[in-house]
């Protein structure tokens, strides 16, 4: 298999779901500029698209109608200001027209053009068609699956993202065994791996660069979740509780940045109760923001990504405050391998496996970085991550309403809760004595994934989705 970079797992992007809103964007983008480069739109073109399978049933909570709009008009999900994503999803349904990133025009109604299709397509549950018209007449069209976590096939591609073949890497990391066997008879660590690997492509500084700007999207998203208070969008009437907590916890914060706010919880010392407040603050901060349209970091999927941050800052904050750049860098690393690990041997999209591959997978993440910070073994690292694991085990994904909210914000702060705990018992374990193995816990994960009912993987067509009265909410 090739290679995954920690790159391709770790994603700046903008929420609410990686799945229905950074793949269909990127398809979006995708789809019309291959049109524009081969010069096939004209004044008189317009593009249809038709969503299937779980982007049909949850897309409009999920956003995915207002990701295709943006997507096809050019614009990147890192760099856009998401202060003005709703001026332009707005002036797209006031005139009827998208602006291509050319300059020029085309039309495009979506309340026509974006069509919600009852079926599913055979690939995967998250599948969409691109239709460019010319008239009345079809000019392309091509079919696309999201994934999960931001990674996007077109159909009739033999790889989708990764023109990298695995022999250009010095490691080949298919499973957690090929980790292990990297390491053994060394002193390297799992993220000593990783570098090693991310070096092919990159300089060492352009690898710091972009992994610490990663955290510092991570961070800037759990201050910004604990700074703001209100209700979140989209019908349910869900109140923000990072802000409250966060604020009980810290009676006077007069900072007005990320890293100063950071810099300031490092001077805290909370008792154990207070540390899960923050831990759970933390993580939901982050979805807070997510399901507000908000820039966060796929870890390794929008609905998961508030649980890599709360850990990493919980190590920051009251394990380590002396940590530098180098420790971020290690657990980046770390998580990122063993999400690339669970996308390979598994998947990480709750279309296809329930919460468990999107939740669970990221709390297995978060516990191998932490565990490798904390002086574990390459060996314990992979015993936290399928501790983690073992726990989320069968996890649906039902979310009330279609909308990355409810259950999906506080699980990310149970997911935290559990990386830490799985980290605390792999430092303390024997990896002699392990009975179940990472590669065991991935693989159980698939069955269990493909013999879960389709109501419980993100079709709000089961569990909490439907036994919550939305009234209620």
């Amino acid at each position: 298999m090739d290679y995954i970079s920690v790159f391709e797992v770790l994603k700046i992007g903008v929420g609410p779901s990686s799945s229905h809103t950074l793949g269909p964007w990127k398809a979006a983008n995708r789809f019309i500029k291959s049109a524009i480069d081969t010069s096939e739109i004209n004044i008189d073109s317009h593009v249809v698209v038709s969503l299937y399978g779980s982007l049909s049933l949850t897309g409009k909570g999920h956003a995915t109608d207002a990701a295709i709009q943006l997507g096809l008009s050019g614009y990147d999900p890192e760099l856009i200001d998401t202060a003005q994503i709703q001026p332009i999803l707005d002036a797209i349904n006031l005139h009827k027209r998208l602006t291509l990133q050319t300059g020029n025009s085309i039309n495009f109604d979506p309340s026509i053009h974006i069509i919600f299709e009852e079926s599913f397509l055979p690939f995967h549950a998250n599948g969409m068609q691109f239709t460019l018209f010319n008239g009345n007449h079809s000019v392309r069209s091509e079919v696309y699956y999201s994934l999960g976590g931001g990674f996007i096939t077109k159909e009739g591609d033999v790889d989708h993202e990764n023109t990298a073949v695995s022999y250009r890497y010095p490691y080949h990391l298919d499973n957690a065994q090929d980790l292990l066997k990297a390491v053994k008879g060394t002193n390297l660590s799992i993220s000593d791996i990783v570098l090693t690997n991310e070096l092919v492509d990159r300089t060492k500084e352009q690898i710091y660069d972009r992994l610490l700007r990663i955290w510092s999207v991570m961070l800037d998203s759990i201050y910004i979740g604990c700074h703001t208070d209100g209700i979140l969008p989209g019908g349910l009437g869900v109140k923000r509780r990072a802000m409250s907590v966060t604020s009980r916890l810290m009676e006077y914060d007069e900072y007005h940045s990320a890293a100063g706010w950071a810099q300031a919880l490092k001077t805290v010392n909370p008792n154990f109760t207070d540390v899960m407040k923050w831990v759970g603050s933390f993580g939901i901060a982050v979805n807070e923001v997510n399901a507000s349209l908000g820039r966060v970091v796929t870890a390794p999927t929008n609905g998961s990504a508030g649980v890599i941050p709360a850990v990493l800052l919980y190590y920051l904050s009251f394990v380590n405050p002396d940590a530098d750049d180098h420790h971020i860098v290690r657990f980046l690393c770390t998580a990122g391998v063993i999400g690339a690990i669970f996308k390979k041997q598994s998947t990480i999209s709750a279309a296809m496996g329930g919460c468990q591959a999107e939740i669970g997978v990221s709390s297995a993440m978060a516990a191998a970085g932490l565990t490798e910070l904390l002086g574990g073994s390459p060996q314990q690292c992979t015993i936290a991550a399928e501790v983690a694991m073992e726990h989320h085990l069968g996890m649906t994904c039902d979310p009330i309403g279609g909308l990355v909210q409810v259950p999906c914000i506080e699980r990310n702060s149970m997911g935290a809760i559990k990386a830490i705990n799985a980290a605390a018992i792999a430092i303390d374990r024997n990896p002699d004595d392990v009975k179940v193995s990472l590669d065991h816990v991935i693989s159980t994960m698939w069955s269990t994934a493909k013999d879960m009912d389709r109501k419980y993987k993100e079709t709000s067509e089961g569990g909490l989705a439907v036994a919550v009265n939305q009234i209620d909410c």
